[in-house]
């Protein structure tokens, strides 16, 4: 049987793999993904004060460290049996809508663009931001690396710095917000909305307004027909900090909703020993394995999935660009892949608005910041949207509050088993007997799971018993002259 490797796989946060086994005639017969980095942050919280974990956690991804920081705090709120005053809730969130449109920006334009302004076929030394703006232009590029900087800004200033975060602390936030720090982030909130819209008018004419990669969206291999989950307000609108997860089937109905402290009734989690990362299946659904459609347990948590849950939108241009989106492709719910993209620009612009409302809420300059603790309850659940979808963080303490076990169930995590089955469908629709398998054939495999925005670093959670080890020793020319493998 023939192996095509893929490693490493590109434009991804962390590292991995992707194994394609083609039968004697040349037909895709099986295709593996494989992650092949530990992070093991589950155990490194252990022993530790739980009011320490919200800053330990921003250490598992350089690129999400916001969406832990505010999982976790979530999670410590309710260990010691507390929830944030108003004021201190809504700086939260006002840095979470950083952390989005901070991040959204980057995956758009530096990962998912070139596939489509470079083209997915494209040299590779060229699909790359670099190629992106040799297209748009050096002022587009500009102000995109300008908005992103913004972005970040405001999340040094509300969490004490854009990566390393220490915002939060059990009941509340550390610090809050002047006037001038406020009114400074509403003028820097109306230029994200303006750039949201700039973007979603630049997908509609690079990409939509383009019969080949239209057709790539809509009819090529990028379609798998599963259970969609996101986390909605109390009108079932899209919410990224704060409300309830709701799943609905393929067909659009409900299938449950649910608080976060009662995620462990319709969330199962499931090992295979050849990846470190878990695969989350709908527990009253059940495991059928890799398979896709209404009896499958299988689920997707992604910008698509978000809205595919949700019944719009909760600011006004983002719910005109959702209703758009929906009316454009025949109704909801959506199931091609790579509207994913669409879906996350829809985001933007929807972080962006929300930014806006919090910066000139009368409340975000209060100064109650946090809630007074007289008690440790033991146990704590915080759930948030992280931007590769739901976050759900899950602590346990002794008396004293020492963290005693932890568990954590990432975005990419709860896509894992749909990312193994989209690269199947993208590998066996694009690989054919008896034709060449190009560099772009390969490449527009990798677009499969590179939709998904998945953060690799963040999801590697399970450990199968042992730690294979493989070393290849090359010459000064690069040759392999041999390996050597620890199994």
């Amino acid at each position: 049987m023939k192996r095509i490797t893929i490693d490493p796989i590109t434009r991804l946060e962390g590292h991995g793999k992707i194994e394609i086994f083609l039968k004697e005639n040349g037909e895709v017969e099986n295709v593996y993904f494989q992650v092949p980095e530990l992070r093991g942050f589950e155990k490194f919280c252990e022993g530790r004060p739980v009011e320490e974990v919200p800053q330990i956690v921003t250490k598992i991804c350089g690129v999400c460290p916001g969406c832990h920081h505010m999982g976790s705090g979530k999670a410590v709120d309710a260990v010691f049996g507390v929830k944030p005053p108003p004021t201190a809730a809504k700086l939260r969130e006002l840095f979470y809508m950083a952390h989005f449109i901070h991040s959204h920006i980057a995956h758009f334009y530096a990962l998912a663009a070139p596939d489509f302004v470079v083209g997915p076929t494209a040299k590779p030394e060229e699909r790359n931001i670099f190629g992106v703006i040799g297209k748009v232009g050096v002022e587009i590029g500009t102000e995109v690396i300008k908005q992103r900087r913004i972005a970040q800004e405001i999340q040094a200033l509300l969490g004490g710095h854009q990566t390393h975060v220490v915002m939060n602390t059990p009941g509340g936030v550390k610090r809050g917000l002047s006037e001038d720090e406020r009114a400074d982030i509403e003028e820097k909130a109306k230029g994200f909305i303006e750039f949201g819209k700039f973007s979603l008018k630049l997908f509609e004419d690079v990409v939509l307004n383009n019969k080949t990669y239209l057709d790539i969206i809509l009819n090529g291999p990028y379609f798998l027909k599963l259970h969609s989950m996101g986390l909605v307000d109390e009108n079932n609108k899209v919410n990224f900090y704060d409300g309830k997860v709701r799943v609905v089937d393929t067909v659009g109905n409900e299938h449950c909703k649910y608080a976060p402290e009662d995620y462990r009734e319709y969330v199962e989690e499931r090992v295979e020993p050849w990846s470190y990362l878990k695969f989350p299946y709908l527990k009253k659904i059940g495991w059928k394995g890799f398979v896709d459609g209404q009896d499958s347990g299988v689920y997707h948590a992604t910008p698509l999935s978000r809205l595919n849950a949700a019944d719009g939108m909760a600011t006004p241009l983002a719910q005109k660009e959702y209703e758009k989106m929906y009316e454009t492709l025949g109704g909801k719910p959506v199931h091609n892949t790579l509207v994913m993209h669409w879906a996350r620009l829809i985001e933007l612009l929807y972080s962006s608005e929300r930014c806006l409302e919090l910066a000139t809420d009368p409340e975000i300059t209060g100064k109650e910041l946090r809630t007074k603790i007289d008690k440790i309850v033991g146990e704590g659940i915080g759930i948030v949207e992280a931007q590769r979808g739901t976050l759900t963080h899950h602590y346990w303490t002794d008396e004293k509050g020492i963290l005693t076990k932890a568990n954590i169930i990432v975005g990419t995590t709860n896509n894992n088993a749909a990312i193994c089955m989209s690269l199947k469908k993208a590998a066996q629709g694009l690989i054919k007997p008896g034709q060449e398998v190009t560099e772009g054939i390969l490449n527009m495999v990798e677009m499969a799971f590179r939709a998904y925005d998945p953060c690799f670093s963040c999801a590697t959670h399970h450990l199968p018993g042992k730690m294979p080890l493989l070393v290849n020793i090359r010459d000064i020319q690069g040759s392999l002259i041999k390996t050597l493998s620890r199994d």
